[in-house]
């Protein structure tokens, strides 16, 4: 079996690992918060105390991670990564950043001999536990080809995108629609609670007309609920709306619908929500309408 590296143990990352020591890979652990290794290192896996040690002797190393400030720490800081790369390892970031970023780290990791793959993820929490979350990679199709059983460990889909650098675009104009169909969804609430529907009644229509979404099916009961336990939070998908926004202002695209959603994400965020999952942006809808979705004054 594969002796993999594994960098980054948060929402995704710990279940992702967990599903790689299930598969039987042998696998050694770095997290910037040790205690969040515990588990792990309990079900068999080895904790170090550095990236670059998490790196030194792999067949491939994974990286999730939050942003690029932590991406460049975990790569290029002391004790990182790039400094462990030897002829042959793979390395694989499965965080969210931005496209230059992620070449940067490629042409790093080509100079010492390795294979880098910009490999993001969509599915959220409930795929990373369940192992059927989605690839969208950028890189060389044999070095996908060569780690499909790893890819299979963690996830149900792997799709190529083309060159470094192509998943991480992928990812940011992915969840540039998410970010909106969430906004979107929120709104439709707020629309039809202040109208006096029954937010399930509402929920059965959207989810069987046209407006139906893989958002609706994540996230309608959620906010019905009032339940906005994280699955991946506001914060993080703020930055990567901020990421998208960044790479369209330097490609010429225009992306009124996306700046619309950064906005009121900042909204959410500056309200004290940026812990909570996405879906409590309808929260900022409920307290601009003066009642929650359920019908309830606040």
């Amino acid at each position: 079996m594969k002796k993999i590296g594994f960098i980054g143990l948060g929402t995704m990352g710990l279940p992702m690992a967990e599903n790689l020591l299930h598969k039987g890979f042998e696998l050694t652990v770095y997290n910037r918060t040790a205690s969040k290794a515990e588990s792990l290192v309990q079900q068999g896996a080895r904790q170090v105390h550095t990236p670059r040690e998490a790196a030194a002797g792999q067949d491939m190393v994974i990286t999730i991670v939050s942003d690029d400030a932590s991406i460049h720490e975990v790569y290029q800081g002391e004790d990182g990564i790039i400094a462990a790369v030897q002829q042959g390892l793979t390395v694989m970031d499965c965080s969210t950043v931005s496209p230059p970023l992620a070449q940067v780290i490629a042409a790093a990791v080509a100079e010492r001999g390795g294979i880098y793959l910009d490999a993001p993820v969509t599915g959220s929490k409930p795929a990373a536990i369940d192992g059927t979350l989605v690839f969208m990679v950028g890189g060389s199709r044999e070095a996908i080809d060569a780690h499909q059983d790893v890819f299979q460990a963690m996830g149900r889909l792997v799709i190529p995108m083309g060159d470094n650098g192509s998943g991480a675009t992928a990812k940011l104009a992915h969840n540039t629609m998410v970010g909106i169909h969430t906004v979107a969804l929120a709104e439709g609430f707020a629309i039809a609670s202040k109208g006096g529907i029954d937010p399930s009644a509402f929920l059965q229509l959207i989810s069987n007309g046209a407006a139906n979404s893989r958002t609706i099916e994540l996230k309608g009961q959620k906010i019905i609920d009032g339940d906005y336990s994280n699955q991946f939070s506001l914060a993080l998908m703020l930055k990567d709306l901020k990421l998208a926004s960044s790479l369209n202002d330097k490609n010429g695209v225009p992306s009124p619908m996306l700046n619309l959603a950064k906005s009121l994400f900042q909204a959410g965020q500056s309200k004290g929500y940026g812990d909570d999952d996405l879906s409590v942006i309808a929260r900022c809808y409920e307290e601009w309408i003066g009642q929650t979705i359920s019908g309830k004054s606040l």
